[in-house]
């Protein structure tokens, strides 16, 4: 893993509690709309076994498929590797990284509702996303 001094990219991670549905959606959004401009990471304080299948379903409806990635667990290296880190409603369970560029994002955890309710979220992670990217690498934009 490169050093944020030897990166030429920035790194964004997105952490949920679980790992399986609002930062697994986020950061498949980044991956599409940024391409290999920045480097996109996602983890959880309590990952779970596996991605949610309605996050999975409603991230294919719209061409992005994400059945390859599995949960994580966050770890301070990948943490202080990252330029910067997203949290999504995980209150407590998520640690403070000083140094770093934090941002929380209020969004409802898909887990446990139906495919209309995570259309929501997945739509509503699009809108920070692009604003992110337009952010960190407003010329990196892949698909507007």
């Amino acid at each position: 893993m490169s050093t944020p001094t030897q990166r030429t990219r920035p790194s964004v991670l997105f952490v949920c509690v679980h790992n399986a549905g609002r930062s697994q959606m986020a950061a498949g959004w980044l991956r599409h709309l940024a391409g290999n401009t920045v480097e996109v990471r996602s983890a959880g304080s309590a990952p779970a076994e596996r991605i949610n299948a309605v996050a999975v379903e409603a991230m294919r409806e719209v061409g992005i498929d994400i059945t390859a990635e599995q949960p994580k667990i966050l770890d301070w290296d990948t943490a202080q590797a990252s330029d910067v880190i997203i949290t999504m409603g995980c209150g407590d369970a998520c640690p403070v990284f000083p140094g770093k560029r934090c941002e929380d994002w209020k969004l409802t955890d898909p887990a446990g509702q139906p495919l209309s309710v995570v259309r929501e979220v997945r739509d509503e992670i699009r809108q920070h996303v692009a604003r992110l990217l337009d952010d960190l690498a407003p010329a990196a934009r892949v698909d507007a």
